[in-house]
């Protein structure tokens, strides 16, 4: 039984981070096929990548929710959404640097010195 509370107490936390998440999700944008209206930019296309593996699963089941905002200003937004998506899986500038850093120091070669 303590393992068991433990464990939720572990993921409890995981959970209400998605739930906060999934609040800020882009609605469904019923002024795509109509002109006029403010178009997403840089800085929702942001916000947006960084939100959309949550989004993707609210997607599949609710039609209210859209991943990606057809609404928008064309290359701004697009660079504003493939950057924040990136963020979001942790392709940051010093990940592979990191990555190359713990497998050099763990490396037989550098034991052996």
């Amino acid at each position: 039984m303590i393992g068991t509370r433990r464990a939720a107490v572990r993921i409890a936390p995981l959970i209400l981070l998605a739930v906060a998440l999934a609040a800020c999700a882009a609605p469904a944008n019923p002024t795509a096929v109509t002109p006029g209206g403010d178009a997403a930019g840089f800085w929702p296309g942001l916000w947006q990548g960084f939100i959309c593996p949550i989004t993707l699963i609210i997607s599949w089941f609710s039609d209210h929710v859209g991943i990606y905002d057809v609404h928008n200003n064309g290359g701004w937004y697009n660079t504003g959404f493939v950057l924040g998506a990136s963020i979001f899986f942790g392709s940051g500038p010093g990940s592979g640097a990191a990555r190359r850093r713990r497998r050099h120091a763990r490396s037989p070669e550098r034991a052996e010195q």
